[in-house]
């Protein structure tokens, strides 16, 4: 796509939260380190409040990855989780077998693994997202979970992470006692229009530009005014802004290619009344696009090197034989079942690529029986969400980091099962769903 075109290593707008373009302005580096300061004081319910797009999850998990040591996190993404559900998710992520059958015996099972823990010299912290969204009741119950204690210290530190309903939902007397808790609240605002430009800046520079400004001041001020300042939002309208300065075969981008963005995202302004121009259909196919422009093709792999730089192969490991038909959908089931025992273990670091998703597991199948003998290993299959809605993903190779990951899969041939790109452990736990 546009990453030779304009000196990128990689895209620089993707949405997925990825640490590494981390962007401290926007007080965003102030709330890490009072984040930091409050978790290490080890007391109180700690509150993050902002909205949609604004960079809770990138805040959520750069503080994970900062975390000492002898801190263990624990995540819980999903606020439809019933207090049974709560217990048996922190158990997991604990690496606890959730055996005990019943919710107090559960609960002194926790207890006793927490005691365990600060024995060692050892706390945990519960990163609670969307929490918006849980029942009152389910609230009141995580506020119970900060009562396991010892004569000195709690056991069990709760952040939660939430749209503006959530401050809605704290007013609420019924759970007085959670409010009265917090002893941290941040309010994530949007970037401004000087923010908005280090912001871009900074992106463009970690995925490898070393050129001029880009985005010229006109622009990231009508940038700013259609994102409204939130981090999503920005990144997709740059994605799709520089998508669009490719289509046109130019480096100088413009409103209207910004506004051809905007269109496509159905982004508007406020003081929006009139369509926008748009470039046509017929120019976004001609550079090689899809129609409907999804963001994940644009994060499609766009970093090979050229044939003749790709080592060579022996020719019996470049056959594209294929066996009759597809593995069985129990073997997909089992190698998820597989993967969620690897994931409790594996460093969050390690790296795997993904070849290829699907919605249902007999699709799994397919695409399992398609692979080739090139493919890295070892092979597993991740059942989790993607893009909020439940897949399964297949996964290959296991890389201690970025660089080793990303030279094996530069060295792919190209396949038609998928598009392959990079994840963590880390990342890939917050979003696992159960195997049946």
């Amino acid at each position: 796509m546009y990453f030779d075109y304009f000196g990128l290593k990689e895209a620089p707008f993707r949405i997925t939260p990825n640490t590494e373009y981390w962007y401290a302005g926007g007080q965003r580096g102030e709330m890490l380190a009072a984040l930091q300061y409050a978790i290490g004081q080890g007391e109180g319910i700690i509150k993050v409040v902002g909205e949609v797009g604004s960079g809770k999850t990138m805040l959520c998990r750069k503080l994970v990855a900062q975390l000492p040591d002898t801190i263990d996190s624990v995540y819980l993404g999903n606020p439809t989780l019933s207090p049974d559900d709560m217990l048996a998710a922190i158990l997991s992520d604990l690496g606890i077998d959730a055996a005990a059958e019943g919710r107090q015996a559960r609960l002194a099972q926790l207890n006793a693994a927490l005691l365990a823990r600060h024995e060692a010299g050892r706390r945990v912290v519960v990163f609670v997202e969307e929490a918006q969204g849980i029942a009152l009741d389910n609230l009141e119950f995580l506020r119970l979970l900060t009562n396991l204690e010892t004569a000195t210290d709690k056991l069990l530190q709760i952040i939660l992470f939430g749209q503006p309903e959530l401050d809605a939902q704290l007013a609420d007397p019924r759970i007085r006692q959670l409010k009265d808790r917090i002893t941290l609240s941040l309010n994530l605002s949007p970037l401004s229009e000087s923010e908005v430009a280090e912001y871009l800046r900074a992106r463009l520079a970690v995925a490898g530009y070393r050129g001029p400004d880009l985005f010229s001041a006109p622009l990231i001020a009508r940038l700013t005014s259609l994102s409204g300042g939130l981090s999503r939002r920005i990144n997709v309208l740059a994605d799709k802004t520089l998508l669009a300065a490719y289509a046109g075969q130019t480096h100088t981008l413009t409103t209207t290619h910004l506004d051809a963005a905007a269109s496509d995202a159905e982004i508007r302004s406020p003081a929006q009344t009139a369509p926008q121009p748009r470039l046509p259909r017929w120019a976004w196919l001609s550079a090689g696009l899809a129609a409907g422009l999804g963001l994940l093709t644009f994060v499609a792999w766009q970093t090979r090197p050229p044939a003749a730089s790709l080592p060579a192969v022996p020719p019996q490991a470049t056959s594209t034989s294929r066996p009759p038909a597809p593995v069985p959908v129990s073997r997909v089931t089992e190698l998820a079942r597989q993967t969620q025992r690897w994931l409790v273990t594996a460093a969050p670091d390690t790296h795997v690529i993904q070849i290829a998703s699907a919605k249902e597991a007999a699709q799994a199948a397919v695409l399992l029986g398609d692979l080739n003998a090139v493919t890295p290993q070892p092979v597993r299959v991740l059942h989790g969400l993607s893009q909020g809605a439940p897949a399964w993903m297949i996964l290959a190779g296991e890389f201690p980091n970025r660089d080793a990951a990303m030279a094996v899969m530069r060295s792919l041939p190209a396949t038609s099962i998928g598009v392959p790109f990079l994840r963590t452990v880390g990342k890939m736990r917050s979003v696992v769903l159960p195997t049946g």
